[in-house]
């Protein structure tokens, strides 16, 4: 995770940005006492709003619990894709 104030970041924007993108950071821009601004990049925004879905419901949280312990069980199985 990466913290810059807002004139660090200003100055150096690109360097910031591209730092987010390429990887993977989180960005802090700290605004004065107790306010501030988080950047992060469009995969890492997308992968926590998908999530975040998928654990917004108790069935799907239950569905995805079992899921992992089956995997570490080393009782799943592979299905081939149809193309």
């Amino acid at each position: 995770m990466l913290t810059a104030t807002i004139s660090d970041f200003r100055k150096d924007i690109k360097k910031y940005l591209d730092s987010v993108t390429q990887n993977f950071e989180t960005l802090i821009i700290n605004r004065g006492k107790d306010s501030g601004v988080v950047v992060m990049s469009l995969d890492e925004y997308n992968s926590l709003c998908a999530t975040q879905h998928e654990l917004s419901s108790k069935t799907n949280e239950k569905r995805l619990d079992s899921a992992i312990e089956k995997l570490k069980s080393g009782s799943s199985f592979q299905k081939e894709l149809i193309d």
